[in-house]
């Protein structure tokens, strides 16, 4: 009797490209340079990305366009969160005896990509998608500083990008 094994590695296969983007403007105001360069219809998902860490939970905001010509699907998504929390500090003897502290933490969506600012994720690529020619058009936009593909083979984290 022979004896087969799947390999799960067949199976996964990556299908989309991520580009970092470094742009100092909200996130609201990127969509919209990238909608009009681009010629998509980014908007606002009504479910922010959440990430749980050992500090608190934090919340990225992503905007989504289904082309339903191409099957493209565009994630615009923010890479940086801050998140404050109020914590109640005893002061023994003092005159401020109970004083409400608001301490705020940062914290990334792709924490080994510190300084990116937006990620840009193009699911089901086709085979004619060029990211050369996508990061030229990025870059004629005047509000980003840079922008570039990035590695998967690189990510620690590519599990907080599954949503």
């Amino acid at each position: 009797m022979a004896i087969h094994k799947l390999q799960i590695d067949d199976f996964v296969t990556i299908d989309y490209e991520l580009i970092a983007i470094h742009s100092s403007i909200e996130d609201y105001r990127l969509a919209y340079f990238i909608n009009q360069n681009l010629h998509l219809l980014l908007e606002k998902s009504r479910k922010d990305i959440s990430v749980k860490s050992a500090k608190a939970e934090s919340c990225f905001s992503r905007f989504i366009f289904e082309d339903a010509d191409t099957d493209i699907t565009w994630n615009l998504i923010q890479n940086k969160s801050s998140t404050t929390v109020a914590q109640q500090k005893n002061v023994p003897i003092s005159l401020f005896s109970e004083a409400e502290i608001d301490i705020t933490t940062s914290s990334h969506l792709l924490p080994e990509l510190k300084k990116v600012d937006y990620i840009l994720k193009v699911e089901n690529k086709p085979s004619f998608f060029m990211p050369s020619t996508l990061i030229n058009k990025l870059l004629g936009i005047k509000h980003i500083t840079t922008a570039y593909t990035i590695e998967h083979n690189k990510l620690k984290s590519k599990n907080n990008l599954i949503f």
